[in-house]
């Protein structure tokens, strides 16, 4: 039923701004109303990911305009989702953002408990870990497949984190800081369809065959302390049309933050950049983007986990799917140091007036890749000796040593825009290769950066 509500409203949108005149909609762009104080956003939580399914639930966004001399830019951003996807996972979460509440800092926080029933898990390395999709298709024959959840594991993860970024050199160049904990949940995908088959799944191999190391198998705590700079010269946070978003973060889990064994320092480096082709109608934006571990070794299950200044979704990590490599695999590419890529043209199709509220639709199109840099140590011969002992599986049917590569994938999208901050967004990518699956389709909100 809310499914069937959105798709109304947004059709309706679409037919009301067929109706105007270029010169109405160049008036109705002038006399854009300037918001003042709370304005809430409440909707509906209904959205879809090809990974994850039918997502459906209830989100309230409260924004603070103030006195209005910075629309669209706001005071206060309150952020509350309460959701679930139709294949098992759940965002609940609560984040805050403001500039205002420590003058001269921009202070965030958040707090998520995001459930998984059936988490992706591909292995590690990208293309040295073989994709095959017979095995979780309940239409192979019968002697190829093995369960629907075979390239699933069950993970639970709980999220508490606060980031401050104030000045360092002018009003574009910042410092930004932070701490967060993460606690994380894992094991066997928890449905009786695998437990009656009696079928191993890509984690539990891990597990057996040592890749994933037992003490590791279900989970810990991590604590990260984080220390970057920004240099921001973006004219709008949420779509913009001129300017560089560049950062630097480290990231360290010390082994005195209670990380015990598990001590490591992660790099990320992410550079965006936004160029006017037509003014206030079309623009180009690309982001370039690298992680790595500087010292120490990473747990298994903080490895997908992206480190960034800016927390835009209830998750960031990768890389795969509709966050980083739209029409690829969730989570395909998995290694320790890792690049991506996002290159896309962002068209303001129509402006309008709509339930007293200013709307644009947007169109966009993008082509994504990324890459493992270094790998994940695995001692294939060791791990050859015992699969050799499983009579089962084949180390040929699981690796192919030294065959990563780019992964590349395209499409398009369209945006439905409210006050030039809250955006519904709709994309569609196609992945090169069909060892990183087929096509993807995303309805969620924001543009992807």
């Amino acid at each position: 039923m809310k499914l069937r509500l959105l798709a109304l409203i947004l059709i309706f949108t679409i037919l009301h701004s067929v109706g105007f005149t270029q010169d109405e909609e160049e008036k109705q762009t002038k006399e854009e109303k300037i918001k003042t104080g709370w304005s809430p956003s409440p909707l509906p939580v209904v959205a879809f990911d090809s990974d994850l399914g039918l997502e459906y639930g209830v989100l309230v966004n409260f924004y603070n305009f103030g006195d209005g001399s910075r629309y669209p830019m706001y005071d206060h951003s309150l952020y509350l989702e309460v959701s679930r996807y139709t294949r098992g996972t759940g965002i609940y979460r609560a984040y805050y953002d403001s500039d205002r509440l420590i003058r001269g800092i921009r202070t965030k926080f958040d707090i998520a408990y995001l459930p998984d029933e059936k988490m992706d898990f591909f292995g590690f390395n990208g293309y040295e870990s073989i994709y095959n999709s017979e095995w979780a298709d309940e239409g192979s024959d019968a002697s190829i497949y093995r369960t629907t959840a075979f390239y699933n594991y069950y993970r639970q993860l709980f999220r508490v984190s606060a980031s401050f970024t104030g000045d360092l050199v002018g009003e574009k160049f910042k410092w930004t800081a932070g701490l967060a904990h993460y606690n994380y949940s894992a094991g066997s995908v928890r449905t009786k369809k695998l437990e009656l088959r009696d079928t191993s799944s890509l984690y539990d191999h891990y597990v057996d065959w040592g890749i994933i190391p037992k003490k590791e198998a279900e989970g810990g705590n991590v604590q990260y302390a984080k220390v970057g700079t920004v240099y921001d010269s973006r004219d709008n946070e949420p779509n913009p049309m001129k300017g560089i978003w560049t950062e630097l973060v480290v990231r360290f889990a010390p082994s005195f933050l209670g990380n015990q064994d598990h001590g490591h320092a992660k790099l990320a480096f992410t550079h965006r950049q936004y160029f006017t082709l037509i003014e206030n109608n079309l623009s180009f934006a690309y982001r370039l983007a690298y992680q790595g571990t500087l010292w120490g070794e990473a747990p298994w299950y903080i490895q997908p986990v992206l480190a960034t200044s800016m927390l835009k979704g209830a998750t960031s990590q990768g890389l795969g799917g509709g966050k980083t490599l739209r029409g690829i695999l969730r989570h395909r590419i998995v290694g320790d140091h890792v690049a991506y890529a996002n290159f896309e043209l962002r068209w303001k199709a129509v402006r309008f007036m709509f339930l007293k509220q200013n709307w644009y639709i947007g169109l966009n199109a993008f082509l994504d890749a990324g890459t493992v840099l270094k790998e994940i140590d695995m001692d294939y011969d060791v791990v050859q000796s015992r699969i050799d002992l499983d009579p089962l599986n084949d180390f040929d049917d699981f690796f192919n040593p030294g065959e990563e590569s780019l992964h590349v994938s395209a499409g398009a999208g369209v945006r439905f825009v409210m006050n030039q901050n809250f955006i519904i967004a709709v994309d569609f990518g196609k992945a090169f290769n069909d060892q990183d699956g087929n096509t993807g389709l995303y309805i969620g909100l924001n543009y992807l950066f």
